[in-house]
């Protein structure tokens, strides 16, 4: 099957690419140089010469809380209009099979239990990355209109929990908290300094999930998208605190200071968990832990440096 895979160079991208069934396919994987996504004649152009038979639509502007709030009107600006120029370039060129990663951004910000899909739109956006969540929104609403208007279209939209592993992004603005703990963490150990701060109490809530997984997710289900629903989170189904994710991050790196906490930072949602009994029917559930996946995080990044 030939793929086009949009963000290949990004976390999930390059874990889809190192799986080994990814040999079992001709993959495309365009630079921004050679397919720039903003760019609507060009994306046109581009998937019309192609024609891909499958895309796995991974690319956008991502970042953490501060890049966010830094660059709300760059996050919904060039989000939207990836998503709007690929969907309707995909359509126009043919494409009946595509996968749109979502974002579990996208659920409602005061919620306390398990976040299922029906929950989607029924309640205000977290502020501090709601711009980010109204493009990948749009880009949802718009491969469920799409499908409405043309029923051959198989297009699947996947909402993760937050995600973390080999290829993830590592700068301080950028990351996201799993890889911006790692990444204070090491700082502190070379610095040779014994405390590390934390934004706000470390009591909020996430959900994270091994990049590898869903990767795993993906290459399993590509060929059977008849058998997912149109929208599906895809997650652990379990959380932790932010203190939690701070001391593992501590423990895999051998690190043995402590922490203090900043609580005039922004922290986002209080809790931000995925509901995955759809995900369980399918008989399917992330296979790597924490502790295994935070290993294979850290030597990845010792094997960089």
């Amino acid at each position: 099957m030939k793929i086009l895979i949009t963000g290949a160079g990004g976390m999930v991208g390059s874990n889809l690419l190192a799986d080994r069934r990814a040999l079992d396919h001709h993959i495309l994987t365009p630079s921004r140089a050679e397919l720039d996504l903003t760019d609507a004649l060009a994306c046109g152009a581009w998937l019309d010469r192609e024609r891909p038979d499958m895309i796995v639509h991974l690319a956008g502007r991502v970042g953490g809380i501060q890049a966010n709030i830094n660059a709300p009107a760059a996050f919904l600006a060039d989000n939207l209009a990836i998503g709007l120029n690929l969907l309707t370039a995909a359509r126009r060129a043919g494409v009946t099979r595509l996968i749109n990663l979502g974002s579990s951004c996208m659920y409602p910000r005061d919620h306390d239990g398990a976040l299922s899909e029906s929950d989607l739109l029924t309640g205000p956006l977290e502020p501090t990355n709601e711009s980010y969540a109204l493009a990948k929104i749009a880009a949802w609403k718009l491969t469920l209109a799409m499908m409405a208007e043309d029923p051959g279209l198989l297009w699947r939209t996947l909402i993760p929990p937050n995600l973390y592993g080999p290829h993830d992004h590592f700068e301080p603005v950028r990351s996201h908290l799993m890889a911006a703990a790692i990444l204070k963490i090491e700082t502190a150990s070379r610095e040779g300094r014994k405390t590390v701060e934390i934004w706000g109490d470390g009591q909020a809530r996430r959900e994270f999930m091994f990049a590898g997984d869903l990767a795993d997710f993906i290459w399993r289900f590509h060929g059977q998208l008849e058998d997912l629903p149109k929208t599906l989170n895809v997650g652990v189904g379990e959380d932790a605190t932010v203190n939690d994710y701070y001391a593992s991050a501590a423990r895999a790196l051998g690190w043995t200071g402590e922490f203090h906490h900043d609580v005039a930072r922004p922290v986002g949602m209080m809790r931000k968990l995925l509901d995955v009994s759809g995900q369980s029917r399918l008989d399917w559930r992330p296979a790597t832990s924490l502790d295994e996946g935070l290993a294979a995080t850290v030597t990845w990044r010792r094997g960089r440096s």
